[in-house]
């Protein structure tokens, strides 16, 4: 794939999708292909790779960077992804993982461009972590109609929570509506502390 082309693909995916790739899980990738794989082409790969995402992160930290100066850093970033990504590789770690940051690319920045967006998904798996934990106690489910059951549940749960919300009085009260009236009433807005 051309530089240009990647570039192109890579802005207009930014344009249109909110999503960002975990920095923690590729960190750690690289890591755990650290420990089995010191070829050169492997090292002077992950320099490089390594150099182009704590930029991203020290332009992220900056402050006081003018609007100019940033979008220039910005596009030097993708320059350097898709030069990176563009090279011929020969060592199968490299290749693999060029093809994923290109594959991936439209999320490796966005926590660049939207603000309410990390670089790692931590968040995120900590917010699923009750869900999964559960599964193992119970022993896994026993149906795909459990597993799908478990999933509603655990989303309606952790959105009421996040919302302050006492789910299971939520849940219940709701449940008494929809025998009333036949319908299911909207999930409650967030409540927002006083302070």
């Amino acid at each position: 794939m051309s530089c240009d082309r990647f570039l192109v693909g890579v802005q207009s995916a930014v344009a249109d999708e909110s999503r960002q790739y975990c920095f923690a899980h590729l960190f750690r990738e690289i890591d755990k292909v650290d420990e089995r794989n010191r070829s050169d082409e492997w090292i002077a790969f992950r320099k490089k790779l390594m150099r182009l995402l704590n930029d991203a992160l020290r332009l992220n930290d900056a402050e006081g960077v003018n609007e100019y100066s940033w979008e220039s850093r910005y596009a030097r970033l993708l320059d350097r992804l898709g030069n990176l990504c563009g090279e011929s590789w020969s060592d199968p770690d490299v290749v693999r993982l060029c093809k994923r940051l290109q594959k991936s690319a439209h999320g490796l920045f966005t926590f660049l461009i939207d603000e309410n967006v990390h670089h790692t998904n931590n968040h995120a798996e900590r917010e699923i972590r009750p869900a999964v934990i559960m599964r193992k106690v119970i022993q896994q489910n026993r149906s795909d109609k459990a597993a799908h059951t478990q999933e509603v549940l655990m989303s309606v749960y952790r959105t009421l929570k996040l919302r302050r919300h006492d789910p299971v009085k939520t849940v219940v009260d709701a449940l008494s509506i929809y025998l009333e009236t036949g319908k299911l009433p909207a999930l409650p807005e967030k409540i927002l502390s006083d302070g």
